[in-house]
């Protein structure tokens, strides 16, 4: 199981990297891999404003709908369009090319209560 170095990850199996004050969030290989094979992937519209916890995404496989929330409150800046038409991306490439949306929080990321590579691992196991 893949789990970077450079992400920080919450309880949910949620990932997020911050990338010039935005915040990229996608689904873990832990995840994807306890999905199974993802055949659809329900992305928010660019614009709309989401609550810390809100349902940002859901993703469906041949198991199950898993649900994808925010680790913030702010705005869906980017979202990857490359999933709605490939979801299995999410599978192949859950870090790289399967990545789900970008939000711009509102204030400052409060990752007390998010968890690094080693902390998720433990989780994990």
């Amino acid at each position: 199981m893949q789990v970077p170095e450079d992400l920080k990850y919450t309880d949910e199996h949620e990932w997020i990297k911050q990338i010039d004050g935005r915040l990229r969030v996608g689904i873990t290989d832990y995840a994807q891999d306890q999905l199974g094979d993802i055949v659809y992937v329900e992305i928010p519209e660019v614009g709309k404003s989401v609550a810390k916890e809100d349902i940002l995404v859901e993703v469906e496989s041949t198991k199950s709908v898993g649900e994808v929330y925010s680790p913030v409150a702010g705005t869906i800046a980017a979202v990857n369009e490359a999933v709605a038409d490939n979801p299995e991306l999410v599978n192949s490439s859950p870090y790289e090319e399967g990545w789900l949306v970008e939000i711009d929080p509102e204030g400052e990321l409060d990752d007390s209560a998010l968890l690094d590579a080693t902390a998720y691992r433990e989780l994990t196991e």
